[in-house]
């Protein structure tokens, strides 16, 4: 039996906020489907499936699709963590305030710092993976300079539809939605059911990617191939002061992102396997970008015309999607006064109730770093391998958060709550994270030092250069945010809550 103590809160939401210290100042116009819809065009298992399909046949063979499943089990363990703390803590930022509040403000804004440097690289490396789809769609040769306008346009749209504020951002985000299902679901369906030319056993096959050495080596080297899909689930909490009852509705939308988005990679990452006429040379790493070839033999020009509109769609909302979680993180920042400028960051339009200055620096960053990949080209693959294994690094830096407070004594007091199986999850999550970071650190084996060990450069130099603004500035010093409070502001949860049940 649940004691009264134990039992969820159930406080309205402007009253939940202001146990937290903050005066409700938004639009709560975000519903349990727009917020799901948000996420989901955010993790995007169009963008993820097809980005690394050629890497994860090349380097695993049809059995790299089982990462789909490891990866999506691991992180959803982390959404249940991550639900927990946001039905507790249902404010902008997710991984900023959830990380103070479960450790304290230096601790958080090292989670912060290098989250948000990897948000922003994800926001660049999305958008350049959109401009190819845009430039086939309009029948523009992908020039680095056509590359570079397309990929500012995307920006630069997402930006203007962010700026309309969040019934818009809504909008676009279940249109997004909505092409990532017929992109993937209804695009894979199709695929394995009249296109399929290859068996199921194949994905038991490796078809020789280990040449003389084990298959082990040649499937943990293709890990990549999950660990990318899964995140962006977060983002839900990200948004969290414009959704109604987010105490509730974020914890079950980031679950439905991660397994609406898992069952949509599978289909459409079998359904390419399935449907490929000519499996053997995309395994041999003979064609480099092999979906097309598949798209157009099995769907016909014009069928791959559509699919071109739907992925475009998609790729936009994604973007729009990656815009807006990085500006309420950056909103949260200055709101506690963390940042350079941060009255300018903090400031919300009067009239759409969202944080545009945060918006510009969410758009501009990314397009200086467009910019800079346009005179680098090989730059992008450095950028986006550091963005990964930040989001793992900042994720668990939370989940470790959380692990501590429950060793404090920590009884999470959402609505959202796992109970006594909370210890147990929150324990898996973390030994799920570190096993993550270990494969996404693990060196390359080209012989190029550089090359190889680029992920792990990448994480070094965000650190180092955020540790050392930490410590000459001391942002932690210039803000009186609360800190480190999750077992008080839970009793306090439970104390308010009675109080209004008697009432």
């Amino acid at each position: 039996m649940t004691s009264d103590q134990d039992r969820p809160a159930q406080l309205d939401d402007a009253e939940h906020l202001k146990v937290l210290g903050y005066d409700d100042t938004f639009n709560r116009s975000m519903s349990l489907w727009a917020n799901f819809a948000l996420g989901f065009t955010y993790l995007s298992p169009l963008v993820g499936v097809y980005s690394l399909f050629a890497l994860a046949l090349s380097v695993g063979g049809p059995p790299s699709i089982w990462w789909i499943f490891i990866v999506g089990a691991g992180q959803l363990l982390v959404s249940l963590v991550f639900g927990e703390v946001v039905s507790q803590f249902p404010i902008h930022g997710g991984i900023y305030p959830w990380a103070r509040r479960l450790w304290g403000r230096r601790y958080a804004w090292m989670a912060a710092w290098i989250y948000i440097w990897a948000m922003i690289v994800t926001i660049t490396a999305v958008s350049e993976y959109g401009s190819g789809f845009a430039a086939s769609l309009l029948g523009f040769e992908p020039t680095p300079t056509t590359t570079l306008l397309l990929t500012l346009a995307l920006l630069v749209i997402a930006l203007l539809i962010n700026f309309s504020g969040t019934k818009w951002l809504a909008r676009v985000a279940r249109i997004g939605l909505a092409a990532e299902l017929v992109g993937v679901i209804g695009v894979g369906l199709y695929l394995l059911i009249f296109q399929r030319k290859q068996e199921f056993g194949v994905f038991f096959d490796s078809m020789g990617v280990e040449g003389d050495g084990s298959y082990g080596t040649a499937f943990f080297g293709a890990a990549l191939a999950g660990l990318f899909l899964f995140y962006g689930f977060e983002a839900c909490g990200d948004v969290a002061e414009e959704v109604a009852q987010p105490a509730r509705r974020i914890p079950l939308a980031m679950i439905m992102t991660i397994l609406v988005g898992g069952v949509s990679a599978l289909f459409s990452f079998s359904g390419y396997v399935l449907a490929a006429p000519n499996l053997q040379e995309i395994v041999s790493g003979e064609v480099g970008d092999p979906i097309p070839g598949i798209l157009e033999a099995t769907l016909g020009g014009v069928g791959a015309k559509i699919f071109l509109v739907v992925a475009v769609t998609a790729f936009l909302s994604c973007v729009l999607s990656l815009q807006a979680a990085a500006s309420r993180l950056l909103f949260s920042f200055g709101r506690d006064g963390m940042l350079p400028a941060s009255r300018w960051l903090s400031k919300v339009s009067p009239n759409t109730k969202v944080p545009n200055n945060a918006l510009i620096v969410a758009c501009s960053i990314p397009a200086l770093i467009a910019v800079l990949v346009w005179l680098n080209p090989d730059l992008l693959v450095a950028v986006t391998s550091f963005a990964v294994l930040g989001i793992y690094v900042a994720f668990q830096l939370v989940v470790l958060g959380a692990l501590r407070q429950r060793i404090r004594g920590w009884k999470p007091a959402g609505p959202f709550s796992l109970g006594r199986l909370g210890f147990v999850v929150n324990a898996l999550a973390l030994a799920y994270g570190v096993f993550a970071m270990v494969l996404l650190a693990t060196p390359g084996d080209s012989g190029n030092v550089f090359t190889d060990w680029i992920v792990l450069i990448g994480l070094g130099v965000v650190a180092l250069i955020g540790l050392a603004y930490l410590f000459a500035a001391r942002p932690d010093k210039l803000s009186d945010a609360p800190e480190g409070d999750a077992i008080a502001v839970a009793d306090e949860i439970r104390r308010r809550t009675r109080s209004t049940t008697r009432r």
